[in-house]
């Protein structure tokens, strides 16, 4: 895949050491992306800019986004990994910041990611969430879920994983990474980048970051089988690429010839 067009660096902001550019893909949910546009710009640092993939929505989605100020750019091919993958690719700083539209950040949420990849050595960093059920079943719910999949994602792919609603990663990591990913089927978007960073990736699973997120994505039904079917898909994708156990080797003993994406350390 070729290299994209690189877009123009966001205005620099004097006093700040990183240019952030937070990403939100949506599509026909204009009054969630509505409530996740006004907490970010109540942040205690705001971020540079914020880039709405429009994905082929048929309400009002885009009319709030400029509304609020976003910068819109649209993927006409339905599915989230084009949309984030879209988004990423075009966004202009040097840390990239993933919500969903359903996403309710803190007001210290951008802040405490640029904190954590002010440390070189970190590639992205993946929160936590609280569901939006009545106390104290949205922080067991975000317990049972989320420690499940980062615990077997990370089984799986021989490191931490990401979480894509809330998650943070450098530009030069998307960079490294993006050739690799998948944006044409129906993956897990978070789970495959994740992988596609190689098993040299350092990625941190930071429970103190927390957004609230709604709880439409765990109710029970038949979404559950499609939800197994894109995690199927998505390690079948990347494991043809590196199976797991190459992946721990590589993990447990450092840079090995013929990687892909990720630099490996001891």
């Amino acid at each position: 895949m070729s290299e994209p067009v690189r877009p123009e660096p966001a205005p620099a902001t004097p006093g700040r050491s990183h240019l952030v550019s937070v990403v939100v893909p949506v599509r026909d949910d204009a009054t969630h992306l509505d409530a996740c546009l006004t907490l970010l710009a109540r942040q205690t640092r705001l971020p540079d800019e914020v880039v709405v993939v429009d994905n082929a929505s048929t309400d009002a989605s885009v009319e709030v986004a400029l509304r609020h100020g976003a910068r819109v750019v649209h993927e006409p091919r339905v599915g989230i990994p084009a949309a984030v993958a879209t988004g990423y690719d075009a966004a202009r700083g040097d840390v990239l910041m993933r919500l969903d539209a359903d996403s309710r950040p803190g007001p210290g949420w951008v802040e405490h990611a640029v904190r954590v990849l002010d440390d070189p050595e970190v590639d992205a960093v993946s929160g936590w969430g609280r569901f939006d059920v009545p106390r104290p079943w949205g922080a067991l719910l975000a317990h049972v879920y989320l420690g499940s999949y980062y615990l077997l994602g990370a089984l799986a792919a021989g490191h931490g994983v990401i979480w894509g609603s809330s998650a943070a990663l450098r530009a030069e990591s998307w960079r490294r990474a993006r050739a690799h990913v998948t944006r044409t089927e129906d993956v897990h978007d978070d789970l495959d980048l994740a992988m596609a960073l190689g098993p040299g990736a350092r990625i941190v699973v930071d429970r103190s970051w927390h957004v609230g997120v709604s709880a439409r994505s765990v109710r029970p039904g038949r979404q559950w089988v499609a939800r197994f079917g894109r995690a199927f898909r998505t390690l079948g994708r990347q494991w043809r690429v590196l199976p797991p156990w190459r992946r721990w080797e590589v993990r447990l003993r450092g840079s090995a010839p013929g990687v892909p994406a990720g630099r490996a350390r001891p």
